[in-house]
């Protein structure tokens, strides 16, 4: 059969367009922050004109902006969440809960709207648990809420095993979302205490940022397996992020310190390392290979902490640079998020 000119470049059009949607198709996002036009107003009535609602940039809320945005860089889907200014720390309750809502509400809108691009992460005013519990079932099964984003820790504080949020804890494994957690801002929070990374000289170097987060998601995981919590809620999925922070790189150490102190846990410790998921924000490669040899490229997602100071402009480069065996490579990029997030 002859193919004239024409039909010969209706092929190559659809060639082309095909190689599109699949470059378009090729990730999920499993840390993407966002700051939704309603909930950016509610802040500013709550805190003045400052707001603190983030950023101005026009990536942060307007959704057509990102859709164009992730397209040119492949990525199909953002789990939409709140950044390390989440006003937990500073909101009365009253006004925490009407900010929670409004941005959950938020989130199902753009579900609604882009219903293959965006789906989101349930926040809620940790500072009350029995609050969250509250927004945490308004919210539940709700078209296109796929998780729960979490501060790894409010004030130094590990709240998350308080007796108090263990009911929390409980409705996210019963309801199948995992749990997505983030450090949070703010000059109480620093790790540690100012005087150590709140300093003139750290802040100058956004020490903790690149020092006191990581360290957050190292000691969230390590009191994960030594509260005995992963053990009390064997089906609850959580995805630590930054790579995992400092988690994995010190994790032998940490097992060799439970061992010299005759610290007993259910389970042998290596398992524990697998029962986390961790995104792929590590920006060296090399850094990403171990992540991946020791917990598995099935525990791995897309990560990039979009649009914030330390995001990864390029979401997919880093796990195309290390050029892994097919399969190994489809996990990351998507199969182990749609698998979590249930898509």
């Amino acid at each position: 059969m002859k193919i004239g000119r024409r039909g010969f470049l209706g092929m190559g059009a659809m060639t082309a367009a095909a190689q599109v949607a699949r470059r378009h198709s090729k990730s999920i996002d499993c840390h993407a922050h966002w700051v939704p036009e309603p909930y950016r107003k509610a802040l500013a009535d709550v805190r003045g004109a400052a707001g603190g609602g983030g950023t101005p940039n026009p990536l942060d809320y307007d959704l057509e902006k990102r859709i164009a945005w992730m397209n040119e860089r492949g990525v199909q889907m953002h789990v939409l969440t709140l950044s390390g200014q989440m006003p937990w720390q500073w909101a009365p309750p009253d006004a925490g809960a009407r900010l929670a809502q409004i941005v959950n509400d938020a989130a199902v809108e753009a579900h609604a709207k882009y219903p293959d691009r965006f789906v989101g992460g349930i926040e809620m005013d940790i500072r009350d648990p029995e609050g969250a519990l509250r927004e945490l079932d308004r919210m539940a099964g709700k078209p296109g809420m796929r998780a729960v984003h979490l501060p790894n820790s409010f004030e130094n504080r590990d709240y998350v095993f308080e007796p108090e949020y263990a009911p929390l804890l409980a409705r996210c494994e019963q309801l199948g979302y995992p749990l997505l957690f983030h450090p949070m801002d703010g000059d109480v929070n620093i790790y540690g205490g100012k005087e150590r990374l709140g300093n003139p000289l750290a802040a100058s170097a956004n020490l903790n940022n690149t020092l006191g987060f990581p360290f957050e998601s190292a000691t969230t995981a390590a009191k994960f397996i030594i509260t005995g919590t992963l053990d009390k809620y064997p089906k609850l999925e959580i995805v630590l992020p930054h790579s995992g922070g400092c988690f994995p790189y010190v994790a032998g150490r940490i097992e060799r310190g439970l061992k010299a102190r005759n610290f007993k846990t259910e389970r042998p410790f290596r398992e524990y390392i697998r029962r986390f998921h961790y995104d792929a924000l590590a920006f060296y490669p090399e850094t990403l290979r171990f992540l991946i040899a020791l917990a598995g490229a099935d525990r791995v997602v897309i990560g990039t902490d979009n649009y914030a100071l330390m995001d990864m402009p390029k979401p997919n480069s880093l796990v195309e640079e290390l050029k892994l065996a097919e399969r190994q490579g489809e996990l990351i990029y998507r199969g182990n998020a749609a698998r979590l997030l249930r898509l």
